[in-house]
């Protein structure tokens, strides 16, 4: 039999009877690689595990480790759930079962509605496929033989016509599915699984079409995950920022306006404090605020490209029967005031930052407290760059990014984004955008993960995704290299031979959506703010009445030195008044009495619950603003 040749990522070559697959492969490296093997990437392209190798190839084996592993993984019990349906109810016809960031989902055109009950049933079906370990195989379909094979689900067919090209379909026992694949091999390896909610959704999205019914799960390969992830889970419900938004009275969100927040005075603290922040980093950074408008002309949106690419998620108007939007993006308006004036290279770089209200119309479904908004404001900034500038200028931003998130205590990690399917501008364009940015990464010595296709319409970008406390990790940061935008406009400076020459954008953000941040920060901090963001920092509790003097002394001078504090005199217990402070999660509480009044001190609680009791009034104002100053996350005494 002829032999071929298997090169491994680590550059090491075996040879191997032609027809291997690459299931066989991975036992011949190690038994436990072979268990674990869920898919192959052959050659580039990923590949069920039990097909032939006829050809020398390069060769990864993928497991649940990899993300494109935990993704087969997951749309491989998105089929097992869907199976598990059928067999329960013959009726449902399944649709469409995507892997999503919290899991899997399977919607069913069903006329029976889904309870509680029933998802305790459909996991004991599931549990009983999975122990059965129903091999999957791979069925290649001709379009005719598609639709005959699903003639009874039209949402089958309607996928199978939009294709128009051959189909696949897999199979585990006597169920069959429309799937490009790959596929895990056999139902045995989904160990642990469970389904988590029912919701009502559209086919495709689109509230014109039938209403279906959708079964969400998230599945692991060994129970002990599974375990832990739902331990995850139980601890993010605790630090849910909606429910901790409602307990400090931060912000609320109202039918009259779906979408959109309404901050209550405490949440416009936190709010103004992140930004002051940030105006006062930009300003030492060389940056010049600017503010444009939110409505401008439909004749501005089709220039910048947005109207094709991006009007489906954008608002309309008309204003003195002239068609109009609201800005979903704040470049357009920067773009304008470049224009206002003749520009030097010697102007360059040209930082212009702007805290720019943006609205974008996201599906009622989707939509997720601060995480998922119809309006939101961007701590936007669109720099204007020579292209030999480009490479230092966006090392800059990732310095600028990485002390902000230090200040958080953050860990992230960065991706990469190259050119879309769809996307403006010429392919060598595209090749000069993205290798700047690569080299500005190595030359930070940052590792980095490309996204291959995922870049914006308009350039390529480098996004930062920091990790929160519970492990979980969120896409904030952005930075663009654009050379469409400039072209599109007609954009210029003068060079330094005295000719015009075009200027490269760089756009980015580091909070990102400045209401989504402070959804992070709140379940990062679970509302235990630092000193510098709390909404009142201090908060002075007398133990009777005839304290009350004292304490607003105290309050007096703490004020003078802007710290935000309240007396509460109540003739409630102290012991009340503490737990009625801590449910507030009030970074320090002082307590003062007749000892503390004599000797000028308070006795001081912390958010740790930690007691100090003797502490001089004055030395713990130092402190607290020594604390402030220095964005410190805990306070010590």
């Amino acid at each position: 039999m002829s032999k071929i040749k298997i090169t491994l990522p680590d550059g090491s070559i075996r040879e191997y009877n032609k027809g291997i697959t690459a299931g066989e492969i991975a036992f011949d490296i190690g038994k436990k690689l072979g268990e674990d093997a869920l898919i192959a990437r052959i050659n580039g392209r990923l590949k069920d595990l039990f097909v032939p190798i006829n050809e020398d190839s390069s060769l990864q084996i993928i497991t649940f480790k990899d993300k494109e592993g935990m993704e087969v993984f997951r749309h491989s019990a998105a089929h097992l759930l869907a199976q598990a349906v059928v067999e329960l109810f013959p009726q449902a016809k399944p649709t469409i079962g995507p892997v999503v960031e919290e899991g899997f989902y399977y919607d069913f055109d069903i006329e029976h509605h889904f309870t509680p009950e029933d998802l305790n049933k459909i996991e004991q079906k599931m549990q009983e496929i999975v122990k059965k370990d129903c091999k999957v195989e791979r069925i290649e379909l001709s379009e005719s033989e598609a639709k005959k094979m699903f003639k009874n689900n039209s949402y089958k067919i309607e996928i199978i016509e939009e294709a128009k090209e051959p189909a696949s379909a897999y199979q585990q026992g006597n169920f069959i599915d429309l799937c490009r694949g790959p596929h895990i091999p056999n139902t045995g390896k989904i160990k642990a699984f469970k389904l988590t909610k029912i919701a009502a959704a559209y086919w495709r999205g689109n509230p014109k079409n039938a209403q279906l019914q959708r079964i969400y799960g998230i599945s692991f390969p060994e129970k002990s995950m599974l375990d832990a992830h739902l331990k995850l889970i139980e601890e993010a419900e605790k630090r849910d920022h909606r429910k901790i938004g409602r307990q400090l009275d931060l912000f609320s969100i109202h039918e009259e306006g779906p979408g959109f927040v309404f901050f209550h005075p405490k949440g416009m603290i936190i709010i103004n404090e992140l930004l002051d922040f940030s105006r006062k980093l930009h300003a030492k950074n060389g940056y010049k605020e600017i503010k444009t408008p939110i409505i401008l002309s439909r004749k501005l949106w089709e220039q910048s490209g947005h109207w094709e690419h991006f009007k489906d998620a954008m608002y309309f108007t008309q204003i003195d029967e002239q068609d109009f939007a609201v800005k979903p993006m704040n470049c357009p308006g920067s773009i304008l005031v470049y224009r206002e004036a003749f520009h030097s290279y010697k102007e360059f770089p040209l930082r212009l930052a702007e805290y720019g209200l943006v609205h974008r119309h996201e599906l009622s479904g989707v939509l997720s407290g601060l995480f998922r908004v119809r309006s939101f404001t961007q701590d936007d900034a669109h720099i204007f760059v020579m292209p030999s500038q480009i490479k230092e200028e966006v090392a800059r931003v990732i310095d600028l990014v990485d002390y902000l998130y230090k200040i958080f205590r953050f860990e992230y990690h960065v991706e990469l984004s190259t050119k879309p399917e769809k996307a403006m501008g010429s392919d060598e364009i595209w090749q000069i955008a993205e290798q700047s940015l690569k080299d500005a990464l190595k030359s930070k010595n940052i590792d980095f993960k490309i996204n291959e296709g995922a870049g914006a319409f308009y350039g390529p970008k480098i996004d930062f995704h920091i990790k929160d406390v519970l492990g979980r990790s969120w896409q904030c940061a952005t930075i663009q290299v654009d050379f469409q935008m400039p072209e599109k406009f007609d954009l210029h400076y003068i060079g330094e031979d005295n000719t015009k020459h075009r200027p490269v954008i760089i756009h980015r953000v580091i909070y990102g959506s400045i209401e989504r941040f402070l959804g992070i920060l709140i379940e990062h901090f679970a509302g235990k703010f630092p000193l510098w963001l709390a909404p009142i920092q201090v908060r002075i509790l007398t133990v009777a009445d005839r304290f009350e003097n004292y304490a607003s002394k105290i309050k007096e001078e703490f004020e003078k030195n802007n710290i935000r504090v309240e007396v509460d005199s109540r003739t409630e217990s102290v012991g009340y008044k503490v737990r009625e402070a801590q449910f507030q999660k009030i970074p320090l509480i002082l307590t003062v009495g007749e000892k503390e009044e004599k000797n000028k001190t308070v006795a001081v609680r912390t958010l740790d619950n930690k007691v100090y009791f003797d502490v001089k009034a004055d030395d713990l104002l130092e402190k607290i603003l020594k604390n402030i100053e220095n964005k410190k996350i805990t306070f010590e005494l």
